[in-house]
């Protein structure tokens, strides 16, 4: 694969890549760092890509790294709002599926977003995520179930 391919690659997968950060980044800019990093990366490693076919997946993963890195580096940093509210805060123009889907754990969110969002299929995240097929689909059914109770416990009054 050429430069030039690679930024018409990248163009076109402008909001795939923004969906993958915000799947495990909650923050706007973290988000874009995540993103801008992963894309210098793209380019300076451009050589290791084995099939211009894998381009799309290779430069997912390479988000999905660079977001890792970013909360690794986060991980002891509390900001100071969360520190004096002693609870989360969320937006409140969140949905509550949104919110359900923030609380699962990050290899099973990341999981939903490439499949449901992102429309990959088990064998494509799979491959993603490095992991087996049926790894995907237990991740899968284990979001479902998850998401189906925490749905349930928020919709219904009174409980």
């Amino acid at each position: 694969m050429k430069k030039e391919q690679l930024g018409e690659l990248i163009i076109a997968s402008e909001e795939t890549l923004y969906h993958v950060a915000k799947t495990l980044l909650y923050n706007d800019a973290d988000c874009a760092d995540a993103i801008q990093e992963a894309i210098v990366k793209a380019f300076t490693n451009l050589h290791t890509l084995r099939k211009d076919s894998y381009g799309k997946t290779w430069l997912v993963r390479i988000v999905i790294n660079e977001c890792y890195a970013i909360m690794r580096k986060q991980k002891n940093i509390v900001p100071l709002e969360d520190y004096q509210n002693q609870e989360a805060v969320w937006p409140e123009d969140y949905s509550d599926l949104y919110e359900a889907v923030s609380q699962l754990p990050k290899e099973i969110r990341v999981c939903v977003a490439l499949y449901y969002l992102e429309g990959y299929s088990i064998k494509e995240t799979a491959k993603i995520l490095d992991v087996t097929e049926s790894a995907v689909k237990n991740r899968l059914l284990r979001a479902r179930e998850k998401l189906r109770s925490e749905l349930e416990q928020a919709l219904s009054p009174g409980v």
